[in-house]
């Protein structure tokens, strides 16, 4: 398996970044002890939504929702259709992708990842006559990298499901980390002291937690190269797109209460790896004992010595390693190109 690998090393102040069910942030037991966690999911949301909107010649233009009919009734009727044949067409091809909503007939029942070139061609294959189930098929989604990379799942019919090309782990503290609780109070501006219950207007309880994490990226670059993946572009765009996945793969942050929490900041240390051959590997069992505090300098020496001895001990061999921390020399520019010159 051809790879790159990213290690990274990330501390976050006062947040909720991934919240349960009940608005509590994530958790999990690691190693016997609590960790906080960040959901795989939500770090790649963050990371798809942050590359379409800085990197849009990068070509993340796949949309996920159970909202079909609209894009299809637009495209259909672009295509020359009357409101009413545009309809009848849409329920044809609403039909092979998902199921209708029972209780809302302009929704299916589950969201479907599709690009808007797919949903043209599509489109267009059916306005020619073509069975909506073979134009489904037919259609090319070289206009999204992020289905390629994030993969999908269509219940209907498992053709046209896509193997995902990317690799995320969950996110988890390098240390024990538990909830705390901030309680907070919304001042009431037309109070005055003469009101029998001067003060606040609302009161109430938020969890929160801050950490230092570990979390893994990898990228499988033979499934970027495969035909029915990115294969159809050119060299040089498909550099582009993992030069855009990886740069948002650092950069990108959950969203989640950054309006009162605001937890942006970047990584601290990540160690970056081009392999040739050889299976995903992280690195996260060099905090199975956790780090005695939140210390980026004890989490980065801790995962060097892991990674060392796996090295010695399993063979693990690689094209490239390059790190890029505050206090090294190697810029992001560098860092990018170092690994991205390996895709085919």
């Amino acid at each position: 398996m051809n790879l790159i690998e990213l290690h990274i090393l990330q501390s976050y102040p006062v947040s909720c970044l991934n919240r349960d069910d009940v608005g509590a942030p994530k958790s999990a037991m690691f190693g016997g002890f609590t960790r906080a966690r960040l959901s795989s999911q939500c770090l790649k949301r963050a990371v798809r939504t942050f590359a379409r909107e800085e990197y849009p010649e990068a070509l993340f233009q796949g949309v996920r929702s159970r909202r079909l009919v609209e894009p299809f009734l637009a495209a259909f009727e672009k295509a020359g259709f009357s409101p009413e044949e545009a309809q009848a067409k849409t329920e044809l091809v609403r039909n092979v992708l998902s199921k209708t909503d029972s209780k809302n007939k302009e929704l299916v029942t589950t969201a479907v990842f599709l690009s808007p070139g797919e949903i043209e061609q599509i489109a267009a294959e059916v306005a020619k006559g073509t069975d909506p189930k073979k134009a489904a098929k037919k259609a090319s989604r070289l206009d999204a990298a992020d289905i390629a990379l994030f993969g999908r799942m269509i219940a209907n019919d498992a053709s046209l499901n896509v193997e995902a090309a990317a690799m995320f782990s969950h996110a988890l503290s390098t240390h024990e980390a538990v909830n705390d609780i901030d309680f907070y109070s919304a001042v009431d501006e037309r109070k005055t002291g003469a009101d029998e219950d001067a003060g606040a207007g609302m009161i109430g309880t938020l969890e929160f937690n801050s950490a230092l994490y570990y979390r893994y990226v990898a990228l499988n670059l033979d499934v970027v190269a495969d035909a029915s993946h990115l294969g159809g572009l050119a060299p040089e765009q498909r550099q582009g797109v993992v030069s855009a996945f990886l740069r948002s793969a650092l950069l990108a942050i959950p969203g989640a209460r950054k309006a009162s929490m605001n937890a942006a900041t970047r990584p601290g240390y990540v160690l970056g790896l081009a392999k040739a051959k050889g299976q995903p590997l992280q690195l996260i069992n060099a905090f199975l004992k956790p780090t005695k505090k939140a210390s980026l300098e004890e989490a980065s020496k801790a995962m060097k010595e892991h990674y060392a001895n796996l090295k010695r001990v399993w063979g693990i061999e690689s094209q490239a390693e390059v790190e890029l921390s505050e206090t090294g020399a190697t810029t992001l520019d560098q860092f990018d190109s170092t690994l991205t010159c390996h895709v085919a």
